[in-house]
């Protein structure tokens, strides 16, 4: 059997790793950076520990139109990354309303063709020069454009950057990860 070996450089990686915690797949990177994976295979793939448990989730109609809607509005393949991504959401945002030091990144893919957007997101960075350290744009296409702010501050401060970065309206997705930095 033939397996095709696809080379990422260190750039390849570090776009998907970041485009992959948009996905809240934070546990497949966390296993390619651990393991070292800079080749894919269907046998490496495979040998990832991605076990997933599945349970039933009852709901009224009005709540399930609004996780639909949601779902879509916010480009999750289906319920299930939907529903992963607000419960890491909210455990995050729990763990992390304090003052500790923290560092990380704040992830958010946008649309190109909304000219308004790189405006906005400038505006709201300005506000926070003491705790951005870098801010970089990655051009996936003609269409999205990956924008990567690497932060350090307090974890409130942080959190109040990202939501109003995720939350400028024609924000395709949008992700804050932090770590203790103290």
């Amino acid at each position: 059997m033939n397996t095709k070996l696809v080379l990422l450089s260190n750039r390849q990686q570090f776009i998907l790793l970041a485009a992959l915690s948009l996905f809240s797949e934070q546990s497949l990177a966390k296993i390619i950076i651990e393991r070292k994976i800079t080749t894919f295979t269907i046998e490496n793939i495979n040998a990832l520990d991605m076990s997933l448990k599945r349970f039933g989730v009852s709901l009224e109609d009005d709540v399930l139109e609004s996780l639909d809607s949601y779902t879509k509005s916010n480009g999750f393949a289906n319920r299930s990354q939907a529903i992963r991504f607000l419960i890491e959401k909210n455990v995050t945002e729990e763990k992390w309303l304090c003052d500790h030091l923290v560092a990380g990144t704040i992830i958010i893919m946008y649309d190109l063709t909304r000219k308004d957007i790189t405006a906005k997101i400038e505006q709201n960075q300005e506000n926070y020069q003491d705790v951005i350290l870098s801010s970089s744009q990655y051009y996936l296409n003609k269409q999205f454009c990956l924008h990567i702010a690497t932060v350090m501050g307090a974890a409130h401060r942080l959190t109040e950057l990202s939501d109003k970065l995720t939350s400028i309206k024609g924000i395709k997705h949008g992700k804050l990860v932090m770590s203790r930095a103290d």
